[in-house]
């Protein structure tokens, strides 16, 4: 495929200070620009063997992730501690209605939400949906309070590209604390500017849906504490809300530290990325984080028998329903350039030689692989 992009406009900045956008999904600063600024370029894609940029779009800030590390983030920092403590409050006031209603809004939002779409579906593209189910699965992901589908997905294609290396967001080269939460809290590893967001999600970016989840995401989590309180008052809030929300981030944080620090390494990747056991139980599948990273595209990432991938398993009946297709089921060669640590190629790029879905962005920004 090729891509010809054409800048329609400029892209406008309220204020030349404050040149990014807020990734974390809790606060959003009036002086940086509207996420509707995507839409002033225009991509025109046409089928060829190869995917190239007549305009490269140059990231402001790809080398960011830790840029002012030691400086807490105000918009989000309060608003964590905030959920903690009610998370803790929760246990005080606990209830099976409450706690059940916890485990069920975890499934929804963190396996049908980020391991599904966010990651496996709008990230590397693993399965294909019909529009309004992905529309579904993508609301289901903002109401798991770690920020819109651009954002998310940029961070995260971010990571692939720069795993364990200078650039990578959430890397525990540079310490464990950070690669769990310490990115989350300090630094600016969670503001991606607008000319980021278009070379990393020109995909997302042109669909007008993920956009406005995108601007809107505080509003599913919104509407859902609104339900719960309704339903059962402020204890059925403090479980379906503060504790299942907490619960979640630590299910994702867990992946990049531990997913990068203890377990097994059945590729020799380019990373330090691990297969991890009891990561892929809370995870309900993430955990088997090597073989996610030998094989991006892949929608299975548990791929022995035992390998237990509670996310694949739900993809797979998505399929019998009707709901998945093109799905990648692929596994990397036993003998291959991506196996071998000196081979000069990424961990994705011989597993994805022959799959057209994008996996990977080289340095230079001209061929864009996700």
């Amino acid at each position: 495929m090729e891509i010809e992009v054409r800048p329609s406009a400029r892209v406008a900045w309220r204020d030349s200070s404050e040149r990014g956008i807020l990734a974390g999904g809790f606060a959003q600063k009036t002086n940086v620009c509207h996420i509707e600024q995507l839409l002033a370029t225009r991509f025109v894609i046409r089928n060829t063997e190869t995917m190239t940029t007549t305009t490269v779009l140059q990231g402001n800030g790809v080398h960011r992730g830790r840029s002012g590390k030691n400086r807490l983030n105000w918009a989000i920092a309060p608003v964590m501690v905030m959920f903690h403590v009610g998370a803790v409050a929760a246990l005080f006031f606990f209830s099976w209605t409450g706690l059940f209603v916890a485990l069920f809004l975890f499934w929804v939002t963190g396996s049908l939400g980020l391991g599904i779409c966010y990651h496996r579906l709008l990230t590397h593209r693993s399965f294909a949906t019909p529009k309004w189910f992905e529309y579904f699965l993508t609301i289901c992901g903002v109401a798991a309070m770690e920020g819109g589908p651009l954002l998310w997905v940029a961070i995260h294609r971010k990571h692939h590209q720069y795993a364990d290396k200078e650039g990578d967001p959430h890397s525990p080269r540079d310490g464990k604390w950070w690669s769990h939460a310490g990115w989350v809290l300090v630094g600016n590893a969670l503001r991606q500017d607008v000319a980021t967001l278009q070379r990393y999600v020109p995909d997302l970016a042109e669909d007008k849906v993920h956009v406005w989840l995108t601007k809107y995401h505080l509003a599913p989590m919104a509407i859902l504490a609104a339900v719960l309180f309704a339903i059962g008052g402020f204890r059925l809030v403090l479980w379906g809300v503060f504790f299942r929300t907490v619960v979640g981030l630590h299910a994702t944080w867990i992946v990049n530290s531990a997913g990068h620090i203890w377990g097994s390494r059945r590729f020799q990747t380019r990373d330090t990325s691990t297969n991890n056991w009891w990561v892929a139980m809370v995870s309900f599948g993430d955990g088997w984080h090597n073989n996610h990273h030998a094989y991006p595209v892949s929608a299975r990432h548990g791929l022995k028998w035992y390998e237990i991938d509670f996310n694949w398993y739900t993809i797979w009946i998505f399929k019998l329903l009707g709901l998945a297709s093109g799905i990648h089921d692929g596994r990397p060669p036993a003998h291959t350039q991506a196996n071998r640590p000196d081979s000069g190629l990424s961990d994705s790029a011989t597993a994805m030689a022959s799959v057209s879905t994008m996996s990977r962005l080289p340095e230079d920004g001209t061929r864009l692989r996700y």
